[in-house]
Order: structure tokens, then sequence, then C-alpha cells
């Protein structure tokens, strides 16, 4: 294969469900996907492991608003904490696709996209910004990093999130660790309190956690691999998520048994909003590896 025909490869603009991705591929087979509607990743699967990322079979694919599954991206407002759409407006536009490119070796894969303000968002929130997303894929890991800038003449606020839905084979036997003596906010019973030990899921889950940068590691107590989760420390939180049974049957794009294959493990920004003054800027990653 000719040098032009790798690069070709590589990097691929394709249509799925009707909507514009970018494929990434590594010589070793391992890909993702990425739609340009919220530069939302769809897909990490690897030679090894496969398919890393949970994509609800009812998800809807209509161009206006985020899919069930993948990593949605939460800017400029986590969830309904402010005046804005749920989880912001970032998910539900189109992005740009900045730059895509593969190494020589074909062993590491890179595509930027983009989002900037214009006068609709302005119209929902008063600001100047530039939004990157950049996709580093690497053999057996991805990196995804949400970098912002704020081109604006006063200073922004923000929380958000990258909204990870990891898929499993099933959350029961599942061990969450690396989060032993954190500050941790249970959203399902509102209460407060300090987590102690590893996490094992028993029905609907929602707790908002104090950051860590050390990293954390889902296991399958089943005997099936293990996925090292990493978040930077500039995101200020780490939300766990699963719906359960009984709010699962009432989400409309969800499997009534999709929660057995699901979990969110989110870098996130929900206690304390990030202040960007202008021309500041600031960045936060999440990197997912096999074990």
């Amino acid at each position: 294969m000719s040098e032009s025909a790798a690069a070709s490869e590589a990097i691929r603009h394709e249509t799925f469900n009707g909507q514009p991705v970018v494929r990434l591929s590594l010589a070793n087979g391992d890909t993702s996907v990425v739609a340009l509607h919220g530069a939302q990743v769809i897909s990490w699967s690897t030679a090894a492991q496969g398919e890393h990322f949970f994509l609800s079979p009812r998800a809807v694919w209509d161009g206006q608003a985020a899919v069930r599954g993948g990593v949605p991206i939460c800017f400029p407002q986590f969830n309904q904490r402010g005046p804005l759409v749920k989880h912001g407006f970032a998910r539900n536009l189109p992005w740009a696709l900045e730059s895509a490119h593969r190494n020589e070796s074909g062993d590491h894969a890179q595509a930027i996209f983009l989002l900037k303000d214009d006068e609709r968002t302005r119209a929902w929130w008063p600001h100047g910004f530039e939004a990157r997303l950049i996709v580093q894929l690497a053999k057996g890991s991805l990196r995804m990093t949400l970098d912002l800038h704020n081109t604006g003449s006063d200073a922004l606020s923000f929380t958000g999130a990258l909204h990870s839905y990891l898929r499993v084979n099933d959350v029961a036997q599942l061990s969450l660790e690396g989060l032993d003596g954190l500050a941790r906010w249970d959203a399902v019973r509102d209460l407060r309190n300090v987590q102690q030990g590893a996490i094992r899921f028993d029905g609907e889950y929602d707790s908002v956690f104090a950051s860590t940068d050390r990293p954390m590691v889902l296991r399958d107590l089943s005997g099936g691999a293990s996925l090292i989760i990493e978040n930077s420390a500039s995101w200020g939180n780490v939300v766990v998520w699963n719906p359960g049974a009984k709010l699962c049957a009432q989400l409309k794009d969800m499997p009534e048994d999709g929660y057995r294959t699901m979990l969110c493990v989110e870098a996130a920004c929900v206690d304390e909003p990030v202040t960007l003054p202008p021309g500041a800027r600031w960045s936060g990653r999440q990197r997912l590896s096999e074990r």
C-alpha cells in the first residue's frame, strides 16, 4: 500500500447511522470513531479486546441531540445545574474537524475537533470561546482532552464533563477501584460521606466524588479484562453512574436491560465551576487503557 493510501485508510470520513463521522485507525487494527455532531466519540475498539464504549441500540440519530452512549461532551453546564439545556449545548451542535493525522509507524493517530461561539451560542450563553476535543489513539489506549480558550472580553465560568459510557459484560460483576478515601455525594439518597474501599453495583448508582489524579481500575470479577481510567487533576470531580433497572426502563433511548452492560465513569467539574479570565485557557483529559 502506498504512503498516501495508508494515510487515507488511517483517517477516514464516513457516515454512521446517517451522521458524518471521522474514523481513526492504527496499523494494528485499533480504531476510534468520532461523530462531527457534538464531537462525540462513539467507538473505541481494539484488536486485543474489541469495543470499549456502550452505544444504545435505541439511540436516536437525528442530528439534533447527543446519542445515548460513547462520550458526550457536557459544556458549558453539567446536568441541570444552571439555566441552559441539560448538560449544555456543546453536545447538540456540529463541530468542525480542525486537523487529523497518523504517524509514519502507524501506532498513533490524532484528530482535533473545534467548536466556536457564534450568534446562536451567544444568545444562550453570552461568551466568546473556542472549545477543542483532542482525540489521541495509541495501541490499547484512548486519550480525550477537552481544551477551552476564553476568546471574549469578559470572564466566563463553566461546569461540564466527558460523559464516558463504558461497555461492560455485567455491571453486577464489576469492581471500581481507586476512589477509596475520597469525599462522595450519593445523589440517589442525597447523602454525603467518604468512599470506603472499591465500588460494587446493585441497583441505581449516581455519585459525585472529589477529584483524583490517581488511576482508577474497572475490574471484571468474572474473569474479563480490566480497564484503567485516568483523569487529569484539572477536573474537579469524578462522576459514576448506572441507571439501574427501574430508571433504565423509563429511558426511551435505552433497552430495558441496557443498564446491565454499561457504566459511566466521567471526568467532570460539578461542585465548583471553572472560571477563565479573558484570554485564559483550561484543559482536562481522560485516558482509558487496556490492562
